[in-house]
């Protein structure tokens, strides 16, 4: 059985091959004009000549363009080909754009706002949007393809090396649209089924639904303003709500009301906001729609999911969790480790625990002795029950005596 060509390779190709010939064509028509100016300098030709016909020169003229022209579009026409050529059996993920957030969907209905896949699997994206046009852009994967409302259309992709690799929408959007980004996250097939097949917080806790559908796009959950009214202490507070016909009346929010926001959103307008939201109706079931109202209405105590904090506040892009070094340390292997700290002049050896990690989140000048000394102050951005959750995050990625003595070899 053939080995499905892998589109990234024939994109390229063709950029290649496009990219010589304007680099050629650049140096061609560099060299004739400096050899015209040379070749009919007016001290050589004072005086104009009438130049005759030349036959040959008008065939290279449109027979070498022609060709130029039909070579970038066959190689072209193959790189498209080949995003648009599926292998049997490729993983099917459901993508779909809306303002400002993309939503991937999994053929057992798990949803997520990061797209995670197998590595060396080749994958489907069937594309859409819910609201506007927007453009599902993945470098590293050459895929730049339109979402359109009522429109399905499709590209593929087939990851051979693990990693976080960006996605953007290219098409502007609305007032958010540099905010809609997310990522492709390529992990092995094992982490892949464990995560697909865990019953993960996903399902059961409000702030991952708020965050998987989008709603944090708009919405923030911490009280800040965004494009959309803030859902932190929502209920219970009286709005100003513009109707379809235009009327203005004061409500109370209620679990109603916010029921209709979430499923019926044009119903009553929040004075002050654009009409943008989509309607959610069929896509958020009532079970999860129960975990949502309830979170906003205080009835379920939500705990705030460490990892979470950590990629929403920018921890991950200097500490890595999978023992390579970015700018900071690695948090796996951190827990429980004895480590060296400075402080000035001062050095002391702790073993790095909760108290040791709220200390350096309290003092940034602590720093494990050989690291630079670059983050910021951050403890007042963190509320107890959040660095609580980070610190027991930490102790997910500890490893045992024999791998810690492996990692130090």
């Amino acid at each position: 059985m053939n080995q499905p060509i892998n589109p990234v390779q024939q994109v390229d190709f063709a950029f290649y091959v496009i990219f010589g010939i304007s680099i050629v064509l650049l140096f061609g028509i560099t060299l004739i004009a400096l050899f015209m100016v040379y070749r009919y300098h007016h001290e050589r030709h004072p005086k104009p000549e009438k130049l005759k016909d030349n036959v040959w020169l008008e065939v290279v003229w449109i027979l070498l363009p022609s060709l130029l022209v039909m070579a970038m579009f066959y190689y072209g026409w193959i790189g498209f080909k080949a995003l648009r050529s599926v292998p049997e059996g490729a993983m099917q993920v459901d993508v779909v754009g809306r303002m400002f957030d993309w939503s991937f969907e999994y053929p057992d209905g798990k949803r997520s706002n990061v797209l995670y896949v197998p590595v060396d699997t080749p994958v489907r994206l069937n594309i859409t949007s819910d609201d506007v046009i927007h453009s599902l852009y993945i470098p590293a994967f050459r895929i730049k393809m339109d979402a359109v409302p009522g429109m399905d259309t499709y590209a593929w992709f087939q990851p051979t090396e693990l990693g976080s690799f960006d996605i953007l929408c290219s098409e502007y959007c609305g007032i958010q649209h540099a905010n809609m980004l997310s990522t492709v996250e390529v992990v092995s097939r094992a982490d892949f089924d464990e995560w697909l097949n865990s019953s993960t917080k996903a399902q059961q806790n409000a702030v991952a639904l708020f965050e998987n559908y989008g709603c944090t796009s708009c919405h923030s959950l911490d009280g800040s303003r965004g494009s959309g009214p803030s859902l932190l202490n929502l209920y219970g507070t009286k709005h100003v709500v513009v109707t379809p016909d235009g009327t203005e009346k004061t409500i109370v929010v209620d679990k109603q009301y916010l029921r209709e926001a979430i499923y019926d959103p044009n119903k009553l307008i929040t004075k002050g906001y654009p009409a943008v939201m989509p309607s959610y109706k069929g896509q958020i079931s009532e079970e999860e729609l129960a975990v949502m109202i309830g979170w906003m209405t205080g009835e379920i105590e939500e705990k705030p999911d460490g990892k979470a904090v950590m990629e929403n506040n920018g921890c991950l892009s200097c500490h890595s969790t999978d023992g390579s070094i970015i700018v900071a340390p690695s948090f796996k292997g951190l827990w429980g480790r004895d480590v060296v700290l400075t402080q000035g002049e001062t050095k002391v050896s702790k073993k790095f625990d909760a108290k040791v990690f709220e200390n350096i989140l309290r003092h940034p000048e602590i720093v494990k002795e050989g690291d630079w000394n670059v983050m910021m102050p951050v403890y007042d951005s963190f509320t107890p029950e959040e660095i609580e959750a980070m610190a027991e995050y930490l102790k997910t990625l500890a490893v045992d005596e024999e791998e810690q003595n492996r990692e130090n070899q």
